[in-house]
Parts: C-alpha cells; structure tokens; sequence
C-alpha cells in the first residue's frame, strides 16, 4: 500500500519586540499580575509596533521556516494563512507573504477559524497535498490580535498577545501506516450555536467597523476540555494510538488551566504538554505553530516523535492534528 503524506521539512516563528507584562497592565487596569496568571497562567506577551502588520509577522515566520527546512521560496505552490486580523478585509493577507517570498505562482489565501486557525489551516494543507493538487505548501498562522481587543476590559486584554508560526509542508509517496512520517490524521468541528459566548462585536457587513473582542470566559472554560477531548479520541480512534504513545502534546496557548485539565482527562504526562502560555499569551491562530517552533528548536521534538496538536476557537470551532516529526 502507498498513500501519499504532507511531511513537515521544518518550522519558524516570529515574535513582535514589545513585550507587555503583567506589571505593566496593572498600571492601566484594575488586575495584578498574581490575579492574572492564577487564572490564566501567562505572565507576559508581545505587542506589535504601530507600523508592523499581520503580514509582515506572517513573513518573518515563513522566511524562517523556509530556512529551516532548507527549501528555496520558488518551490512552494500553495500557501494557506490562518488569521482573524487580516491586513485587509480585501485582498487575502495570504498574497502578500506570497508576493513578498517572490512567488508568483500556485495559490495564497487566507482562512478563518479563530483559535482553531492553525488546525484547519494544516487539515486543508494536507487535503490539497494528498489530493496531487500540490507538492509543498507554507502553512501559517499569524495574529496581531492587540488590535481587536477592549483594552478597558480586564477579562480579555490580558490573554492575548501577537505573533506568527509557520510549517513547510511537502506531499511524500510513504507506505500508508501510522509509522509514516507527516500528518496521520486530522478531525475538524464547529458548532455556530456558541457564536455569542467568543466573537468580534462588528464587521464589514454588519457594523461596518472592526469591532472588538468580547468573551464570556466562564462559558469558554466550561465547554473547551469536553470538546478539546472529543476530537482527540478521534484522533486516537483513527491511528489506534493513545495517550501513552504521543511524545509531545502541543494545545492552542490559551489558558494554563485549560491545558492542564484537557491533559488530565486524556491522561497525558503533564511532562508531555509544551506551554508557552507564559510567555506569549494567547496567539490565537499562532499559538500551535509559535509553541511548535520552541519545543523544536530546544531540541524537545525530535525526528520520528508523535506530535499532537489540538485547539478551540470562537464560533465554536475545534480541531486535532496527529503528526510524526
């Protein structure tokens, strides 16, 4: 048996120079920084400069990932960019990474699933590369979330921070069994019902303004762990892997007790989760690739490992991605 898989050749990331801290926060609002990450686990994030666009941080963490996987910009014949802060609400962000890596080729665009970006994002990758319809693809998610965000509202302006990640994906013949490298299996779902409790107060056809982010946080944190595990278990009952055999659990960076519980309940080894939360904040659709490149790059994830991916966002939307390094 021979099927085809999308093998990741390698990973980068990019990250705004501001960093916001809790410290600095608490002089504009009412919160603390003990306040802030008892709940939610960060400690900081970056913030990106006034003249610095969603695409300029979707470049940067492409460029890096062509480097890393060695691969020249003129090979790549699709690229898909995750994103709920576009440069433009026309044309897609994803043509001007394109234009800016000297492609002229294949295709670019944009999609959008919040939270989830990065995971539909790769599943589409993935489906396009298996199809034949492409040979080597950028994958990214890429935010500059500090634009949409209510920075009087203490509940959400302290979760989210900016920053890119990208994947090289390339199409391989390999034998057809789990033991392939590439993405094994992905599981995708949405539930529009939810629309109210994570979304954006307007839009160009709507308000006609861009709105900002408004969250019931409660509500989030009730619903994420039941289906953040739903679409696990289909990852595991489709590879008939479980939780002892993934090397690296890498979750959307939202919220350290929401990674901790999903953990809890899959039974992974809480020295399996890479966190960056910390760190970066939530990312939103960069989270996933952003926290990736930093288990890389430490040398966490190596050559043959079982990596899974696994997110939640507004709308709701939810996903997995089961992938061997």
């Amino acid at each position: 048996m021979t099927a085809i898989r999308s093998v990741v050749l390698g990973c980068g990331s990019y990250l705004p120079e501001r960093v916001l801290t809790n410290a600095e926060l608490a002089q504009r609002i009412d919160t603390s920084d003990d306040w802030i990450v008892q709940r939610t686990g960060i400690s900081e994030r970056h913030i990106a400069a006034d003249d610095e666009f969603t695409s300029h941080l979707a470049i940067k963490a492409a460029q890096a990932a062509l480097a890393d996987a060695k691969v020249d910009a003129q090979s790549i014949d699709l690229i898909v960019l995750a994103t709920s802060t576009p440069d433009n609400r026309v044309p897609a962000t994803a043509g001007a990474v394109q234009h800016a890596l000297g492609i002229n080729h294949g295709v670019a665009f944009d999609l959008q699933a919040v939270c989830s970006g990065f995971v539909f994002a790769l599943t589409t990758a993935d489906n396009f590369l298996r199809a034949g319809h492409h040979k080597r693809a950028l994958v990214i998610g890429a935010e500059t979330f500090s634009r949409i965000l209510d920075w009087s509202d203490r509940g959400t302006c302290v979760l989210f921070g900016d920053g890119a990640g990208a994947v090289v994906l390339e199409a391989q013949p390999h034998s057809g069994t789990t033991d392939d490298p590439g993405v094994l299996t992905t599981h995708l779902r949405s539930d529009g019902r939810h629309k109210s409790k994570l979304f954006v107060d307007g839009g160009p056809g709507s308000t006609k303004t861009v709105g900002y982010l408004r969250m019931e946080g409660r509500e989030v944190f009730k619903h994420a762990v039941g289906m953040i595990t739903d679409v696990i278990v289909d990852a595991f009952n489709a590879t008939g892997f479980t939780a002892d055999d993934i090397a690296w659990f890498i979750p959307h960076q939202a919220n350290k007790r929401i990674i901790d519980a999903s953990a809890h309940k899959l039974h992974i080894a809480p020295q399996k989760v890479v966190l960056t939360v910390d760190k970066h904040g939530n990312t939103s659709a960069a989270s996933i690739p952003l926290a990736l490149s930093v288990a890389v790059k430490d040398g966490r994830v190596k050559k043959g490992d079982l990596v899974l991916f696994e997110a939640m966002g507004g709308g709701f939307t939810w996903g997995s991605a089961l992938v061997r390094w």
